[in-house]
């Protein structure tokens, strides 16, 4: 081999362990990637089924329901306009209230419950997440054009 043929052996072995390294790192990202939805994006069928994703809103007050075990807890998810029942097995965060901020981790099943794996609270009265400020926003809007359009009825409630 010739020195020249040397250098371009050596340089297409390092691009092949670059390529190599760069898809490594993009396949790790991307299955890491958990995207947020608010219940009115699940509702449109806009959330993934088969991978797991964040669902963000307001706890609606009145929903929460403890079950014989102590453990598994149901609830009801709204960004205004839209609601998304939600299950979860495990201790709560000291800040979960209702009628407060909430975005959970988790898949949603067949049935169109959510089965969160991790819920987390808003942690401060001034601060939401700007996916979930933003979402309660265009639904506001949303469900005002809706009340505008239907003279004050809305049927947008999901159980």
């Amino acid at each position: 081999m010739t020195p020249r043929q040397r250098r371009l052996s050596m340089l297409v072995a390092a691009l092949a362990c670059a390529a190599t390294a760069t898809a490594l790192v993009l396949n790790a990202f991307r299955s890491n990637l958990v995207f947020f939805f608010s219940p009115t994006q699940v509702l449109a069928h806009e959330a993934p089924m088969a991978r797991s994703f964040r669902l963000g809103g307001l706890v609606v007050p009145g929903s929460l329901r403890r079950e014989g075990d102590g453990l598994t807890i149901r609830f009801i998810v709204t960004d205004t306009a839209r609601n998304v029942p939600v299950v979860y097995r495990g201790l709560l965060p000291d800040l979960f209230r209702e009628g407060k901020g909430v975005v959970a981790n988790g898949k949603l099943l067949g049935d169109g419950v959510f089965a969160a794996t991790e819920v987390l609270a808003k942690h401060d009265e001034n601060y939401m997440p700007p996916e979930a400020a933003d979402a309660l926003k265009r639904a506001e809007q949303a469900r005002r054009q809706m009340v505008d359009a239907t003279g004050g009825a809305t049927t947008a409630e999901a159980p």
